[in-house]
C-alpha cells in the first residue's frame, strides 16, 4: 500500500538528541506526532521506524535513536505524497510545530508536532498495527 502514515511517539523525559542536519533540538516530555509518506510499501517503512537496528538518515530516526523516545501508536491513511503535507497542516492546526523537522523536501512548516492530545486523528486516518 502506498500512503501516508503517523506515528505516534512519547517522549518520557526532555531529551536535546542531534537531529542530523538540524543539530541538537530540545525535545520537552510529552506526546508528538510524526507524518510521513511511502510511495511503495507503507507497512515496510513503519516497520523500519519501529527496529532499533537502522542507518540513521531521517530526521525521524534520530529521534527515535533516543530511548526516551517510543513510538505508542500508528495511523495510515491510502494516498499519494500529496497527502502528507495535507494531514501535517491538520496537526500544526492541532499542534505546536518543530521547525523544520521532517519536511526537507516540501514547503510544510515541520511534519512532527507536540499536542496534549491527537484524537482528532481518528476521524481522519485509520489505526495501522504492523507486525515486527
Amino acid at each position: 500500500m502506498k500512503g501516508t502514515y503517523i506515528l505516534i511517539i512519547q517522549i518520557n523525559k526532555t531529551i536535546r538528541p542531534k537531529i542530523g542536519a538540524l543539530g541538537e533540538l530540545t525535545f520537552p516530555a510529552g506526546l508528538y506526532a510524526y507524518v510521513g509518506s511511502a510511495q511503495n510499501n507503507l507497512e515496510l517503512r513503519v516497520k523500519r521506524h519501529l527496529g532499533k537496528e537502522k542507518r540513521l538518515f531521517w530526521h525521524i530516526d534520530y529521534l527515535l535513536n533516543n530511548e526516551a523516545a517510543k513510538i505508542i501508536g500508528i495511523y495510515c491513511r491510502q494516498g499519494g505524497k500529496t497527502e502528507e503535507c495535507h494531514i501535517a497542516s491538520l496537526l500544526e492546526k492541532n499542534g505546536e510545530p518543530i521547525t523544520r523537522f521532517g519536511c526537507s523536501d516540501c514547503r510544510c512548516n515541520s511534519h512532527l508536532f507536540r499536542a496534549e492530545s491527537f484524537e482528532f486523528l481518528r476521524k481522519h486516518m485509520h489505526p495501522l498495527k504492523v507486525n515486527n
